[in-house]
């Protein structure tokens, strides 16, 4: 992918379906969504935040909310998923993915609103992780949870991730899986793109 600018973003969206075929899009997270984002983040139950960050946290710090909003530096990144609700556009979901070119492995952790909880969201959402990784390359997706985070580890389980112990921390544990999405099912934008182009998917940076 070539050095993106804010006002090419759109490009990258996907359109998906929940299991009830209701419409979520999944598209990068741009700086007018910072209220939006702060504000998802504190609808969440404390529960569903201390799976998320691993901790206590309310909201996000403000040095996190900025991470999130700008994608692309240190080649971290993103995405939100939205649906409409009553002709508003509604953060139902989120995940923040960040790519290592040394190892061709894509670290990533998500989270779905409680209230969405149960559409098929999350497994949806996963999925189109494992295809914007394909996009960079990448031949391993992995993240680490907590080993009382149930919902996760079920989610990571049925979408035929391993688990293995995560090195330094006897209280998360790693799921992992290899990636081997075919390149004719070009299955999300950013996949497409790189399909017209190869050479533009080499670097990205905003």
């Amino acid at each position: 992918m070539t050095t993106m600018r804010l006002d090419d973003l759109r490009q990258y969206s996907d359109v998906l379906r929940t299991r009830n075929g209701e419409v979520v899009t999944v598209r990068f997270v741009e700086p007018r969504d910072a209220e939006a984002l702060q504000n998802y983040f504190r609808s969440l139950t404390t529960r569903s935040r201390y799976n998320r960050f691993l901790g206590a946290a309310s909201e996000l710090p403000p040095s996190l909310l900025e991470d999130f909003i700008h994608i692309g530096e240190a080649d971290r990144f993103s995405v939100i998923a939205t649906v409409l609700v009553d002709g508003r556009e509604t953060i139902v979901g989120e995940a923040r993915y960040a790519f290592d070119s040394d190892t061709a492995a894509i670290e990533f952790g998500l989270s779905i609103d409680d209230r969405w909880q149960g559409h098929g969201i999350g497994k949806a959402l996963l999925k189109n992780l494992e295809c914007r990784a394909a996009s960079f390359g990448a031949t391993r997706l992995f993240g680490d949870t907590l080993r009382s985070n149930d919902a996760m580890i079920a989610l990571a389980r049925k979408s035929g991730y391993a688990f293995t112990a995560t090195p330094g921390d006897w209280k998360l544990t790693r799921f992992q899986k290899q990636i081997n999405v075919e390149p004719q099912e070009i299955p999300c934008a950013s996949w497409r793109l790189a399909a017209v182009s190869p050479s533009a998917m080499s670097s990205l940076a905003v």
